[in-house]
């Protein structure tokens, strides 16, 4: 496909594309049209014939998938195509035996899905904990990484063209340099002689001054510092409780697919790394620094190139917002008490990684599974919008993953641990349904 094609004629033969290598299943789920009202048309297409229209609340069996289209079958037994933002499908009830391969739409992102329900032992934060670091599974991630360069011929080659997307909430690293925390501690100790001249407490003295010490804002270079020494060690220890998966292709197209999304954000320069852990359960992961690891649950579950991208740009928000990293400090002020390295961190000596060493001896990965602000999910859904129409794909490819998801159904043993850690994914829904990003609304009638 040309990169100079006009932008309707890609999205169409992209969803053409889909609609030939997507196999519909004979199983089909549950949905209720979701807008006051709905045209079914005859193709996944919006110049196809309405072969009927749906008010608000009616009830329909979805059949499959084509690009952001599905197939659905009416009361009447006709057949029809609604865009995935048409409808909403229902919350399954308890997973079951065949609920995996049920779940609708077999992904082709990967060799296809295999029935692995229930009984699936997942990564949960005592096996994140507990995991020992992988020396050679990092060295093995890392050796799939691509450069910026790569990354964009690859993007040229698929047609993806870069466009500007202003966003109002887009975070920005502040300015390089600045009072670090050890010179800011010269301060505090000449506070504390002081406070002994004028015979105050030494007890109460010291403890005020470590609280205000590990509260004290850093310097954006020694929270780049901290962040990269944090990636490697978690990512390390993700690897330690879910190795890479032995599929060489996937791991090249997450990390150029990945390594294109995150050139378009504020914080190329990090070193980005992709990958996909051995793991059935359907998750993700965004570790400080720039690693970013899916699960072959999630993975296998995707259909095309934009979802895959979808899920990697919601991650990579994370990292540019550093969304973990400020859970890490703010555990670090919880701990006053305790005289933690990263206080004294120095840029370019050995203190940072010193901390993220001992950070991780205590903690192992854990901090993956800890549950963020539900307006940092948001955002972060918002951001992957964002990245998406930046990167010259759909953004509606977010709405068409979530939606997979919500077909596994709100006991599923494979979505455990994300639904502990994210807000519901109906609301995750109303939140994209509200938009707000200017531009991005235009893509609703983009096939």
């Amino acid at each position: 496909m040309s990169a100079l094609a006009p932008r309707p004629v890609r999205w169409l033969a992209a969803c053409l594309l889909a609609s030939l290598s997507l196999p519909l299943l004979a199983a089909s789920m549950s949905a209720l049209v979701h807008k006051p009202s709905v045209e079914v048309r005859s193709a996944p297409e919006f110049g196809a014939t309405p072969v009927a229209t749906l008010k608000q609340g009616a009830t329909l069996q979805v059949a499959g998938q084509q690009g952001l289209w599905f197939k659905v079958q009416l009361a009447d037994g006709a057949e029809g195509y609604v865009r995935v933002t048409d409808v909403r499908m229902a919350y399954a009830g308890k997973e079951g035996g065949d609920a995996n391969v049920r779940a609708l739409f077999t992904g082709r992102a990967g060799k296809g899905r295999v029935t692995e329900t229930a009984g699936v032992r997942g990564l949960d934060e005592s096996s994140l904990q507990a995991a020992a670091f992988d020396e050679a599974g990092l060295a093995a991630l890392e050796g799939y990484r691509v450069s910026p360069e790569d990354a964009q011929a690859h993007a040229q080659a698929q047609g993806w063209v870069a466009v500007e997307v202003p966003w109002a909430l887009e975070k920005t690293t502040g300015k390089k340099g600045g009072a670090s925390q050890k010179a800011k501690r010269t301060g505090f100790g000449i506070a504390r002689g002081l406070l002994g001249l004028v015979g105050g407490s030494s007890a109460l003295g010291d403890g005020a001054m470590t609280v205000a010490e590990k509260s004290m804002g850093k310097s954006e270079d020694e929270m780049s510092a901290e962040e990269l020494a944090l990636g490697p060690e978690i990512a390390g220890r993700i690897l330690g409780a879910a190795p890479l998966w032995d599929d060489a292709e996937a791991q090249r197209r997450v990390n150029f697919v990945g390594r294109w999304l995150a050139s378009q954000t504020t914080r190329p320069e990090l070193p980005w790394t992709f990958g996909v852990i051995d793991s059935p359960e359907v998750n993700a992961f965004a570790a400080p620094g720039g690693y970013v690891l899916l699960t072959r649950g999630m993975y296998e579950l995707l259909a095309d190139d934009a979802e895959v991208a979808a899920v990697l740009a919601h991650e990579i928000s994370h990292v540019v917002q550093r969304d973990h990293y400020h859970v890490i400090h703010k555990q670090e002020v919880a701990q006053a008490g305790t005289e933690l390295v990263s206080s004294q961190v120095s840029v370019g000596g050995g203190l940072a990684g010193q901390f993220a060493k001992g950070y991780a001896t205590r903690f192992g990965a854990k901090v993956m599974l800890t549950s963020l602000d539900r307006e940092a999910e948001f955002r972060a859904d918002q951001a992957a919008t964002v990245y998406l129409a930046r990167s010259g794909l759909h953004p509606l490819s977010l709405y068409a993953v979530l939606q997979k998801m919500t077909a596994f159904g709100t006991e599923s043993a494979s979505l455990a641990q994300l639904y502990k850690t994210h807000p519901p994914l109906d609301a995750r829904l109303d939140r994209i349904d509200q938009g707000g990003v200017p531009g991005l609304d235009t893509y609703a009638t983009r096939d």
